[in-house]
């Protein structure tokens, strides 16, 4: 069987297009790695033909391949307009036993040489089917594609892809992810950018619970079959925030801890040779995410910030959570270490100068490089289980 996928925003690159176009072969021979199937990309389109047994995870990596606006399940026939017609009705017939009462054609003709033009071969195919469908070329029931290329390709029900660029054709990130449901959307969204990501979760035992341990796992695996590969480090804060409780005025502990974490983020950013470092912070938010105090919190890091849902609202942000299957995860009732200790009143508008002094006094830079030192790292790859891994593993 064979499945057609049509190409995005990546056609529209020019002398570099090839190393694009390679960049997505890889990807999706990344995922279906060990499965008997050709992958071919000629003209705008990406095929991968496989056999029956493989149908099931092609479905799944199509619908996770950055780069691509949709994709179908394709009947390839001979390049005649009776084998053409042929095809259409037979794939007419099957949404006809589905329901569908009304139908369209959209051909195309990249061949140039096959004797009939795009609209002859909409009124040729059309012809058959309106024995069991009638044609509504405005709103149909279903759409039939008829693409005539160096094979001739019919499909119907054809599935939205996921768009964007392929994974690995942009620098690298670390994403701060946390078990809500900004930061992996975050992650999302510069993954579709071409971004490889690698993420830092930080962790308070006993305060946050291992159940909020797991779940951010499965967010950083939901995110892997999007990005192929990346690698979790767990940053053990607890002594960090005991002293951030105890040293740091109650309204700038939020700040504080947000100030620490970027800290520890710069000594994983340059190990693990990221360019930027990308958060889930949405302007106005939470009391950490007005304008000012997100000038405080970038004070501190070393690399440029990304914060791919800054002008984002909630709900945009659900919807595309949603779409990735993080949302019903990221609601699940197991608070991360920012929540627990949030104060009742906290600074708004908080200044880079006191935030200096404040941070100055905490003591905190040995517990930091300790708490890095610390770290467990997690591999999660698009088709295998989670893999504890040590830090000399980690670029295995």
């Amino acid at each position: 069987m064979t499945y057609l996928a049509k190409l995005g925003e990546l056609t529209l690159k020019g002398s570099n297009l090839q190393e694009f176009e390679n960049q997505l072969k890889h990807n999706a021979a990344k995922c279906l790695e060990g499965l008997h199937c050709k992958i071919t990309l000629r003209a705008g389109r990406l095929y991968i033909e496989c056999d029956e047994n493989a149908e099931e995870k092609v479905q799944f990596t199509l619908n996770h391949l950055l780069g691509i606006t949709g994709w179908a399940k394709a009947e390839v026939c001979e390049k005649t307009i009776e084998a053409i017609n042929d095809t259409v009705f037979k794939l007419a017939k099957t949404q006809a036993e589905k329901g569908c009462k009304t139908f369209k054609i959209d051909a195309r003709r990249s061949d140039k040489n096959f004797p009939l033009n795009s609209y002859e071969i909409c009124c040729e195919s059309a012809g058959q089917v309106e024995s069991i469908m009638k044609v509504d070329v405005h709103n149909p029931d279903c759409t039939i594609f008829v693409e005539v290329r160096e094979q001739c390709y019919v499909f119907t029900d054809s599935e939205t892809g996921c768009r964007g660029l392929p994974v690995g054709t942009s620098a690298k990130g670390l994403l701060l992810l946390s078990g809500g449901l900004d930061s992996p959307v975050a992650g999302y969204r510069m993954l579709r950018r071409g971004m490889k990501i690698e993420c830092c979760y930080f962790h308070s035992y006993p305060y946050t619970s291992e159940e909020a341990k797991q779940k951010v796992i499965t967010l950083a695996q939901k995110l892997a079959y999007y990005g192929i590969q990346t690698y979790l480090n767990i940053i053990p804060f607890t002594q960090v925030q005991m002293e951030i409780k105890k040293k740091a005025p109650e309204a700038w502990s939020t700040l504080m801890l947000r100030v620490c974490m970027m800290k520890v983020a710069n000594i994983l950013a340059k190990r693990c040779k990221a360019k930027c470092i990308v958060t889930g912070e949405s302007v106005g938010q939470v009391a950490s995410q007005t304008v000012e105090n997100m000038a405080v919190t970038e004070h501190f890091a070393e690399l440029p910030m990304m914060r791919p849902c800054c002008g984002l609202d909630k709900e945009e942000i659900i919807k595309t959570a949603e779409f990735i299957d993080t949302y019903e995860t990221s609601i699940l009732p197991y608070e991360d270490c920012c929540v627990l200790f949030s104060p009742r009143h906290p600074v708004l508008r908080g200044r880079i100068e006191e935030a200096e002094e404040i941070y100055k006094n905490l003591e905190v830079d040995e517990l930091i490089h300790k708490a890095y030192e610390e770290r467990e790292i997690v591999k999660l790859t698009f088709n295998d289980q989670p893999v504890w891994k040590t830090e000399k593993q980690e670029n295995d």
